[in-house]
């Protein structure tokens, strides 16, 4: 096993444990090493984390405002003296760069901090009464335990803030992390531990993701789930839980499609798009997928787009200096050269690029391609990899077409420096976020998700806090 590692193990009702339920290795992608070894759930243990998210749920829902938030800040200063450990954990088990997993494990606390704020915002409200003395209150309650199922791209954030969520709202919460990346929420898991949380209010479980979902979904103990993830997978989560009538949250990915218009500054655009595009190896969620730049202006952005890709220093996201790691886990670097096969088949142009790195670590070229056929299947299925298509416009209509023809919706981007301009691409784009001279769509003070089929409800912003609260209306006589 790695040094520096975390412990895994899963928590249920206040108790760190082996499980009972089988096990798996967990694998450095820089190098394939074993670095630790994950303990599976049985479905004894899964009924274990049922009755302690119960008896949590009975606890915690009886706290007040400011105990939540308190107990948030506490865990938001803890995260903060533990990042470096914790980012070096998430370096070892999903590879992105070392500053990378810093910059997610600090951001962890300041979405722990602005839901402490919200836990204290809850706010009802009462009616005048009417003529015949009737008045009616409206009030804000937990919704029951949730279920957070998160996956291996932000392994300590997205379960992170799906506990906050929860806390916040007055709920308990069964989790389940990603079994190819542990270690980062375990770990912040402990500090929730060390910060006084009562038993029960915080269950860990690990095993076969769909063996998990589907048992955990079906117990009525559960009144709501968040699961972020591939569009398919959630599609399956959504059904299970319409079987139980339970309310969810689902952040099903998206494509986002950048339109760069011919009025803008190529270089400083090229610098912002590039290192999003390229940011933990392309497995984001929000990563710029397909860039649509006007005719006037596509030969130098493609050149100058293809000599940041070729500058960029890939290594393991430990070593001094990395710009970027290996993808995850073999199955992404099948994925990449599945999608540079079929566009290539296809007639694009490869500027840089489009092959493995060694046969050691799954490591992938930063890629440049343009002329990409609109048929080809990394335009059409999210590319999760560093792999930019660049294609030319020249009709404005046309463009914002191409933008919207797919079935998803979480966010698109566009480049102009004409307040127009802006205002006409803004409405046209069809996206749950809308990034105008930025790719920065996302933060704790907004609400995070999609339209079509990037997903089902909000979390972020006050919106978030209120997937998590069952409205009541009161009505009594005076």
């Amino acid at each position: 096993m790695t040094d520096g590692y975390e412990k895994l193990e899963l928590y249920i009702d206040g108790e760190w444990t082996r499980g009972t339920g089988g096990s798996e290795q967990v694998i450095n992608p820089a190098n394939e090493e074993v670095i630790g070894i994950l303990p599976h759930a049985s479905s004894a243990d899964l009924d274990r984390a049922l009755a302690a998210a119960e008896r949590g749920l009975a606890v915690w829902r009886q706290s007040t405002p400011d105990e939540r938030s308190a107990l948030l800040r506490r865990v938001a200063g803890m995260v903060r003296a533990e990042a470096p450990r914790i980012a070096r954990i998430t370096t070892l088990e999903q590879g992105k760069p070392l500053h990378e997993a810093m910059d997610e494990i600090t951001g962890i606390a300041g979405e722990l901090e602005w839901m402490a704020g919200e836990a204290l915002r809850v706010f009802g409200r009462v009616l005048p009464p009417t003529g015949e003395g009737l008045v009616r209150e409206v009030r804000h309650e937990p919704i029951g335990v949730v279920l957070g199922l998160s996956p291996w791209n932000f392994p300590a954030t997205l379960p992170a803030v799906t506990i906050a969520h929860a806390l916040a709202a007055g709920c308990s919460i069964i989790v389940k992390p990603a079994e190819e990346t542990p270690g980062s929420l375990i770990a912040v898991a402990r500090l929730f531990e060390a910060a006084g949380l009562p038993s029960g209010v915080l269950n860990v479980v690990f095993g076969v993701p769909s063996e998990i979902s589907t048992y955990l979904i079906a117990s009525p103990i559960i009144r709501k789930v968040a699961f972020t993830g591939s569009v398919p997978v959630g599609r399956e989560i959504y059904k299970l839980a319409a079987a139980g009538m339970k309310r969810v949250t689902l952040e099903l990915g998206g494509h986002a499609p950048v339109i760069v218009f011919d009025d803008v500054d190529v270089d400083q655009v090229v610098k912002i798009t590039a290192s999003s595009k390229f940011a933990n190896a392309g497995q984001v969620c929000v990563s710029p997928a397909r860039f649509y730049v006007h005719e006037a202006v596509a030969d130098r952005f493609i050149d100058r787009f293809t000599d940041f890709a070729r500058s960029l220093k890939v290594d393991n996201g430990l070593a001094a200096g990395v710009q970027m790691g290996p993808m995850a886990n073999a199955r992404r670097i099948a994925a990449m050269e599945e999608m540079m096969a079929d566009a290539e088949a296809r007639g694009a142009t490869i500027h840089t690029g489009g092959k493995r790195i060694g046969n050691r670590g799954f490591f992938f070229e930063p890629t440049v391609l343009s002329n990409v056929s609109e048929d080809a299947k990394m335009m059409n299925v999210e590319p999760f990899g560093p792999i930019a298509p660049i294609n030319r416009w020249s009709n404005f209509d046309d463009v914002a077409r191409l933008a919207n023809r797919l079935p998803y919706g979480l966010t698109a981007y566009a480049f102009t420096q004409s307040q127009s301009r802006a205002d006409q691409v803004s409405e046209a784009l069809e996206a749950g976020m809308v990034g105008l001279n930025t790719m920065s769509v996302a933060g704790s003070t907004v609400p995070f998700g999609g339209v079509k089929d990037s997903g089902v409800g909000r979390r972020g912003g006050t919106e978030g806090l209120y997937e998590y609260l069952s409205t009541k209306t009161v009505s009594h006589r005076r």
